[in-house]
């Protein structure tokens, strides 16, 4: 009869898997059901990955779109005369400003402005 050589080898990859489990409900993270929660688990912390980038991006854009209004403009059209002016300020960044530096930001829309009005 053959001689079993790979118990370390599943050992090590049974630990490994129940310390990326840990946590996990129930037998999610003992039984043979911990396999399939993990990969479920990575593939959905891919995904999250991906939707966090797009999240911020409408985060920014509605900072932004909330700074604008007041000054009796709409986003696109703000956007569309810093493109315009030449300002490239990217939207992280127009958002904080909108935010934090009131002032600052109403410069910019001012600039934005009299780029669309020539």
């Amino acid at each position: 009869m053959a001689r079993i050589k790979r118990a370390q080898v599943r050992k090590t990859r049974i630990k490994n898997l129940r310390k990326r489990t840990k946590g996990y409900f129930g037998g999610r993270s003992r039984l043979r059901q911990a396999k399939a929660a993990l990969m479920k688990a990575e593939a959905n912390a891919y995904v999250g990955r991906k939707q966090r980038k797009r999240h911020f991006r409408r985060l920014w854009i509605t900072r932004i779109s909330a700074g604008v209004r007041p000054h009796g403009i709409n986003y696109s059209q703000f956007m569309h005369g810093l493109n315009q002016a030449g300002i490239g300020l990217n939207r992280k960044m127009l958002a904080e400003l909108a935010v934090n530096e009131p002032a600052t930001f109403e410069t910019i829309v001012g600039q934005a402005k009299a780029a669309l009005a020539q």
